[in-house]
């Protein structure tokens, strides 16, 4: 699991029909430069700005409500900075 910020949303007039209802989320990694960013599926409502909690990987089939074929998938939004505690 990591934490990273969301930074836009990926907008997609076609995509598989798994992936409808999902919202497409662009992360920064919280410890990483923007080269790091990648794509995760939101279903929880995450907003641009937001810190989350995003589980990559064989544990992502866990964080959905039915089967998709993502990689990456936010399943926590943070209510602060872990960091600087604000």
């Amino acid at each position: 699991m990591m934490i990273g910020r969301v930074v836009s949303s990926v907008v997609s007039s076609r995509k598989y029909q798994e992936l409808q209802g999902f919202k497409l989320l662009v992360i920064q990694p919280y410890f990483g430069g923007k080269e790091d960013c990648l794509v995760a599926a939101d279903e929880i409502g995450a907003g641009e700005g937001e810190l989350v909690l995003v589980t990559r990987g064989s544990a992502v089939e866990h964080g959905l409500s039915r089967k998709a074929p993502v990689d990456a998938v936010v399943v926590g939004i943070l209510d602060h900075d872990p960091i600087l505690k604000d």
